[in-house]
């Protein structure tokens, strides 16, 4: 099995592709663009995968923003958190706080919940981190020693709170109780800029701290 990062949009936001056994699941819809959308076609293609759903861990624009054109492309499932929904009904003035003009979301939206799922063998444990969005899931996968922690928990820093629906005192009883509980050698695979580990920023993070 295996994790392929795509650094995409003006936003500079972390799409992820895990893959196993010639099938694939996507965490965000970064592309925002032609040639990023076809970074993923190349991708899928050279390593003969089929792409079978699309996992949000959250619904700011940035990981979004390709989600109508993936499914158009590939006619695959979309899971959100339906604590995150605004974000889809108000895509476009969202997008538009950002200067950017977009077209509706209009594909159909699957619930999200917290809890255990597998997937082509992989036992993923979904769990519910809001304060940076209200809705906000983290993917745990402990047979890759990895979480998707979208934009919870970043090097260094963590999810910014001033947007519609961010708390920073949620923000961090989230990183604490679901993140910092998970072991030292967990890999971060942050929605934006470098990987990290669990027990890097449980000693280094100056925002929330063990």
């Amino acid at each position: 099995m295996n994790i392929h990062l795509f650094t995409v949009n003006p936003f500079q936001q972390n799409t992820y592709l895990l893959h196993h056994n010639g099938k694939a699941i996507l965490f965000d819809a970064g592309f925002s663009n032609n040639s990023e959308h076809q970074q993923l076609k190349i991708y899928l293609d050279t390593n003969e995968l089929d792409l079978e759903a699309v996992y949000l861990t959250h619904a700011h624009i940035d990981h979004v923003i390709g989600l109508q054109q993936v499914v158009n492309d590939y006619d695959v499932p979309v899971y959100l958190h339906d604590d995150d929904r605004r974000f889809i009904d108000g895509f476009e003035q969202h997008a538009a706080m950002f200067g950017v003009k977009v077209e509706p979301i209009t594909t159909e939206i699957q619930s999200l919940e917290s809890g255990d799922m597998t997937w082509q063998e992989i036992h993923i444990e979904k769990r519910f981190t809001p304060g940076h969005a209200p809705g906000h899931i983290s993917f745990y996968i402990p047979e890759m020693d990895c979480v998707v922690a979208g934009d919870t928990l970043f090097q260094m820093s963590i999810g910014r709170t001033d947007l519609p629906g961010g708390d920073f005192e949620i923000l961090s009883r989230s990183i604490r109780n679901e993140l910092y509980q998970l072991p030292g050698k967990t890999t971060v695979y942050p929605g934006h800029g470098p990987t990290t580990t669990i027990g890097q920023e449980k000693k280094n993070n100056p925002f929330v701290k063990v």
